[in-house]
């Protein structure tokens, strides 16, 4: 019987109805829309600050000779390959000064030279200009009597101090620096959030105790800051449609609380606790903000594909959790929108009859 009188309500006067689910899905729409470029945003600034290189660097602690302020090659395999379940990449590198010379410069150049694992003979585009060198040319690199040579490979332009180096493989490195299994540094790139990337660092902190285990603060600060932004203005704007939407559907249910004053007042005549009522009108604003709320956050979640294009020039990937979050939003949002509905339940049956209200 509940529920049918519930249904009863819900088709009196559809076309009222249909109004109040149209704000509820159109608030609804903007909500989900925004939670899921939120959602979106995290995920983007951190695959697009991963892509500037490296946030955590582990490095030997400060020595007098070069054995012991290098790192033990072992201590890359000791490296976490996850942080809250997102891969993580790690790069050792072994650095040196070196004199290059290839047959198309007339003197040795001081050069850094960076060796690492997987890597071929490249040079950096300021390095080869001062050599003059082209892609295949034969490079003679030379440290205290050791020398080893290679072809280049590659010419990389990356922007940074890269750009002054020769990259060499790993065990080519630590032969011409006499340092057989030793490394200068590893290079982390941790994907997440700031707390993330600072559990993962003291993580590795207790793992490494002997070693300096530092983020990149600029990076992680930057990030932060970005995000914090982003988000507090998403969600001030999901408060102000949350407060404009339930304001917008409260005038429309005053209209049908003023139409249903005889219907409360014979429910109540016929022995209808007020309790019970309430519950009715309760039911039916829950209802309403189902289906707003599932119409709503459906369209929301499409919304937001176009508006992460606009915004991040890349479509934003649809967040389920952002469903059934706008969905219980809506529906709060009707209940709390029925406040007119439960101030009819306290009207006393007779004046209603009497006409006095």
């Amino acid at each position: 019987m509940f529920w049918r009188i519930v249904r009863r309500l819900l088709t009196a006067n559809r076309s009222r109805l249909i109004v109040i689910v149209l704000a509820l899905g159109a608030g609804a729409a903007v909500i989900a829309a925004l939670l899921n470029l939120q959602v979106d945003a995290k995920r983007r600034l951190t695959a697009e600050f991963r892509t500037l290189g490296a946030n955590v660097v582990v490095a030997p602690r400060a020595a007098n000779n070069s054995e012991t302020s290098s790192l033990d090659e072992v201590v890359l395999k000791q490296i976490p390959t996850s942080a809250e379940g997102q891969p993580v990449s790690a790069v050792a590198f072994l650095y040196l000064v070196a004199d290059a010379h290839s047959s198309r410069s007339n003197s040795p150049s001081h050069v850094v030279v960076a060796g690492t694992l997987g890597s071929n003979c490249n040079a950096g585009t300021n390095a080869a200009a001062a050599m003059h060198l082209q892609l295949n040319d034969e490079l003679s690199l030379r440290s205290q009597g050791r020398e080893e040579n290679c072809h280049v490979a590659a010419i990389r332009s990356t922007g940074g101090p890269e750009d002054n180096q020769i990259s060499v493989p790993l065990e080519a490195a630590q032969r011409l620096a006499a340092l057989p299994g030793r490394i200068s540094l590893i290079q982390i790139s941790v994907p997440g959030t700031p707390r993330a990337i600072n559990n993962y660092i003291a993580d590795l902190v207790q793992r490494l105790p002997d070693t300096d285990v530092h983020g990149i603060r600029q990076f992680t600060e930057a990030e932060a800051k970005i995000y914090d932004r982003i988000s507090g203005l998403l969600n001030a704007t999901v408060v102000v449609v949350l407060i404009l939407t339930t304001l917008c559907v409260m005038a429309a249910m005053t209209n049908v609380a003023m139409e249903r004053k005889n219907d409360v007042g014979l429910m109540k005549a016929i022995g209808g606790a007020t309790r019970r009522v309430l519950r009715l009108f309760l039911a039916e604003a829950a209802v309403l903000g189902l289906i707003g709320g599932i119409l709503g956050a459906a369209a929301g979640i499409v919304l937001s594909i176009g508006l992460g294009r606009a915004v991040f020039g890349v479509a934003a990937k649809p967040r389920l959790i952002v469903y059934p979050v706008a969905v219980t939003l809506t529906i709060l949002v009707a209940i709390a929108s029925a406040y007119p509905l439960r101030r009819l339940a306290r009207i006393p049956p007779a004046s209603v009859f009497r006409g006095e209200r």
